[in-house]
């Protein structure tokens, strides 16, 4: 990995690697089977798979001659707090707005 780690949101802002993680997502494969399914070249599949290694959104291991890759179990944990940040944050204001508007019907 380099030294300098690629903010996820980056990674993942890019179609054809979002293509790239769901495939890994899905199972382990190499840069071959990822490239068989994309209209991209291997070299761009492995350029995108760098991106996504870097952003710690997936791992690489060798298999025999092949190096797999996988989506790594915890890589969109950060990710997934920082979108439930933002919903919690949304229903919050969304209920503050309902209570300061809500004006009850004056009962008969």
């Amino acid at each position: 990995m380099s030294a300098l780690t690629v903010d996820p949101w980056h990674a993942l802002g890019d179609p054809t690697r979002r293509r790239v993680f769901a495939r890994v997502a899905h199972s382990p494969c190499s840069v071959t089977e990822i490239a068989q399914d994309l209209p991209v070249s291997r070299p761009a599949v492995s350029q995108h798979l760098r991106v996504l290694l870097d952003a710690r959104l997936v791992d690489v291991h060798q298999q025999g001659r092949l190096r797999m890759y996988q989506a790594r179990p915890d890589g969109l944990a950060e990710l997934r707090h920082e979108l439930e940040s933002y919903w919690t944050q949304a229903l919050t204001t969304f209920k503050k707005v309902a209570e300061q508007t809500y004006q009850a019907e004056p009962l008969e």
